[in-house]
This record gives C-alpha cells, sequence and structure tokens, in this order.
C-alpha cells in the first residue's frame, strides 16, 4: 500500500470516501498532515532579507534535504549562498526537473547523508564539516541553521573521551533504555562537541537563524536534534543521574568530565546567543489541525486530543481503545493525536534475542496499532491509522499501519496472534501478514507521530 507524497496542496476529499473506503481516507489524511509540514510550504514566512556579507547553510535532520532544497528555491539567485546539511541514508528529495530549456544549476547547499537512529562515521564527518564551515565568519555574515527531527543521531560529534564507537553503544542503549526524547537528548547533549548550542558557539560573531521542524512535545528547540544552536538549561548532573540510572556505557573519563562540569553546555543569556534568532516553522500541531479541515471539509467531527502524547505505544493504543465507545465523541468522527510514544524491550526480551530469537521488527506506529486492536478486540464500525511523518516507523520500510474492525478476525484466520507479535515486538511481521502496513517511503519532513480513529 505505497503513497506517494507531493508538495502539492490536498485536493477536497470526496464526501463518500470515508464511508465508501475507510482505509484510503484514513491513509489520505495522513498524506494531508505530512503535507502540511513540507518545508516548501512552511520556510518562506521566515526568511530574512540577504545580509551585507555571506550567508551560509548547515543543518541536520530528516527534513534537513528538503528544508536546503526549499531555502534555495526561495532565496535571491544573485545573493551568496553556499553550505551542507545532513540527512539520514535515501532522505534527500529528487532534484526538480529544470524547466524546458533550461540548463539545471548545481545545488548551492551540499545535502549528505549517513545513519540514523545509530550514528556512523559518515555523520562524523558531517559534523566536523559543519564545523568547518562556520570558521572565519564575520558580523556582516549570516548562519542559517535548518534543523529537524533525527538530528541528534545525524549530527555526532563526541566529547573528548569518547570515541565514536562509544557514541554508537551510548546510542542503543537508550533507544532500548524507554527513556523520552528530553532524557535521551540531556545526555546526548552533555557528551557531545557539537550538541546542546556549542555549535552557535562555533558561529560567533555572524549573526545565527535557526530554522527549526519540530518533531517533539512542546516543540521546545532546545529539544529538537539536541538544540545545537540554541540555549541548554539541562546540566551536567542531571545527564550523570541519567546514566547512571538506566546504566548506560559511558567511558570512565567522560563520567569524571561529568562530575566536574568541564562537559557543561551553554546556558540561557550566554553572550554566544546574542545575535541569535529561532523559528519553530512547523509542529505536531498544526499538522493536526491540517488533517482536521480536511476531514471536516468531508462532513466528519474531528477531535484533536493533543500533539504531546507520550508513554508506552502499546498502552497508549489499549487506553485509546476507550474513545471508540465514549459517547463524548459523535459519530461519524475522526479523533486525532500525536507526540513521542516509546517502545521499551525487557532485560529478559532482549535476553531472548540473543538467544536466537527473532528481533524486534516495528516501531512506535506499529506498537500502538497492535495495542489498539488487541483492546478493540473487533469494536464495530472503527478504523485507525498510526504512523510516523518521517515514512519510517523503527527502521523498517514503513511508515505505519492501519487497524480494521476484522483485524483480529483475518489474522486469526491466517495463523497469526497478535499476542505472539506482542510478546517479541513484531509489530511489522503482523501487519504485513495483513496486507495493513503503510508504505510512503522518505517523506522529506519530520513532525512526529500522526495517529486517527475513524468512528463511524
Amino acid at each position: 500500500m505505497t503513497l506517494p507524497f507531493s508538495t502539492t496542496p490536498p485536493t477536497p476529499v470526496p464526501t463518500a470516501l470515508w464511508q465508501e473506503n475507510p482505509r484510503a481516507f484514513l491513509k489520505q489524511l495522513f498524506a494531508v498532515a505530512v503535507q502540511r509540514a513540507m518545508p516548501i510550504h512552511c520556510l518562506k514566512p521566515f526568511l530574512p532579507t540577504p545580509p551585507k556579507g555571506r550567508t551560509v547553510v548547515i543543518g541536520a535532520g530528516k527534513a534537513a534535504g528538503a528544508m536546503a532544497q526549499a531555502l534555495e528555491a526561495l532565496w535571491p539567485a544573485d545573493a551568496p549562498l553556499s553550505g551542507a546539511v545532513v540527512t539520514r541514508y535515501h532522505h534527500t528529495p529528487p532534484t526538480p526537473a529544470s524547466p524546458p530549456g533550461h540548463v539545471a544549476q548545481k545545488p548551492r547547499i551540499d545535502v549528505l547523508e549517513a545513519a540514523h537512529p545509530v550514528p556512523d562515521a559518515a555523520g562524523l564527518a558531517a559534523s566536523a564539516r559543519m564545523l568547518d564551515l562556520v570558521q572565519g565568519l564575520s558580523a556582516d555574515d549570516l548562519v542559517i541553521a535548518l534543523i529537524s527531527g533525527g538530528g541528534s543521531a545525524l549530527l555526532t560529534l563526541p566529547a573528548e573521551g569518547l570515541t565514536l564507537a562509544d557514541k554508537q553503544a551510548l546510542n542503543q542503549a537508550l533507544l532500548a533504555s524507554g527513556a523520552h526524547i528530553g532524557q535521551m537528548n540531556c545526555v546526548r547533549k552533555h557528551l557531545s562537541r557539537i550538541k546542546g548550542g556549542r555549535l552557535a558557539q562555533a558561529c560567533v560573531p555572524a549573526q545565527l537563524l535557526t530554522l527549526a521542524i519540530s518533531d517533539v512535545p512542546g516543540d521546545d528547540p532546545a529539544t529538537i536534534a539536541s538544540g545545537p544552536t540554541v540555549p541548554d538549561t539541562t546540566t551536567c548532573a542531571e545527564a550523570l543521574e541519567l546514566i547512571e540510572r538506566l546504566h548506560l556505557p559511558v567511558p570512565p573519563q567522560a563520567l569524571t568530565q561529568l562530575r566536574d562540569q568541564t562537559l557543561e553546555t551553554p546556558k540561557p543569556g550566554d553572550a554566544c546567543f546574542e545575535h541569535a534568532q529561532v523559528h519553530v516553522v512547523a509542529t505536531p500541531a498544526q499538522a493536526l489541525q491540517a488533517a482536521a479541515q480536511w476531514a471536516q471539509s468531508a462532513g466528519l467531527r474531528a477531535y484533536v486530543m493533543g500533539d504531546a502524547i507520550e508513554g508506552e505505544s502499546r498502552e497508549v493504543g489499549q487506553a485509546h481503545s476507550a474513545w471508540a465507545q465514549d459517547s463524548a465523541f459523535q459519530r461519524p468522527c475522526v479523533i486525532l493525536s500525536g507526540g513521542e510514544t516509546t517502545v521499551t524491550l525487557r532485560a529478559q526480551d532482549l535476553s531472548a534475542h540473543l538467544d536466537g530469537m527473532p528481533k524486534p521488527q516495528g516501531g512506535r506506529a506499529g506498537e500502538y496499532g497492535l495495542g489498539l486492536a488487541k483492546a478493540l478486540a473487533g469494536q464495530a464500525s472503527t478504523w485507525a491509522i498510526a504512523a510516523d511523518t518521517d515514512g519510517i516507523d523503527g527502521s523498517q520500510d514503513n511508515a505505519g499501519v492501519l487497524v480494521a474492525p476484522d483485524t483480529l478476525a483475518r489474522s486469526e484466520a491466517l495463523g497469526v496472534h497478535i499476542d505472539a507479535h506482542l510478546s517479541r515486538y513484531d509489530s511489522y511481521g503482523f501487519f504485513k501478514a495483513l496486507d495493513d502496513l503503510v508504505v510512503t517511503g522518505p517523506t522529506f519532513t519530520n513532525v512526529n507521530d500522526f495517529r486517527a480513529l475513524l468512528l463511524l
């Protein structure tokens, strides 16, 4: 079930679509939310006039390639522009076709690619290049930082006493720990030479403009991609407490530097932010509102339940099943929500995988779908979609999953048992067997999880 994405605004929904084909309606609803967050739509109001000196572009995240491409299209052709950004492998958008008779121009901003969610050597090299690009600038120059979710892994430059291998082990441990994004980024910031405002330090004395697409609850720029260009309010002490409580693998030298605060990050009021501005140009709330308006245009009631829902993915799915029986929601309607849930692998499950059992397959959206499907237990006239707006749920090739009234009945008929898939965190295998994966490919933006229940 492949769903293409484009920068074209959505057409009005056929009124009967949600009645005749609920699955198609939910996938289009997801597309509307994603399109609202496309960089070409959201960057223009925040772009300044070109400065007296140079304009250097840096950035990182799953949307960084599309943001760079949009900035080039919107920036005056005769104004100096150069730089480089880093995005996830295969998340560089295709180059737009040149009009007939025009020679294609070489991009002025290089788009580099690296690994996510566990960093690699390409991310290390890209991060070092960012620091090089902002050296030797003057007060007449402007640095534009294009930041989006995923930048924490892509922008990796270990602190003194840490190697790339150390950071890889740390990221893997954080991903399996159940820590929420703010906790993970607190640790990442204090063990980096580029996160937590340190990239802003390197840009001085140039003007600095950060344009961010939010994928985090609350839209705090300091949390998006671990805030490389904004002040950090977390501390070495907080990072150390998390490392010890979560039993994270950190070398002794780095622990010592945390204890003596050598690795402290620049705080609000630091002089390095004197000429810095930040704008969050696209948010999960805006994407949900766009979906709500589109659903209303088809005659459906739309309820937005929040863009910052957190918790264990399967447990959130179980909790949301209660909405299907809540008389506060007048059918027919859609119930929309966003946020960033987590999937915590229990220690015994990790041991089982090391002993030869299949590795977990799927991500937050799929795990939510399993929890929801089991709790709904075939609730009549209730459909749902859960998907990640970047187009990748976890490390598989799907953006998310669909749940239908007959999900459990069809799975049992196929001999696919939901409890077995829950026990091994295999949402991907479960929904693939039902042909209910939502596959989009990279969307080139990222405003976190999208969930919709359709109650008819």
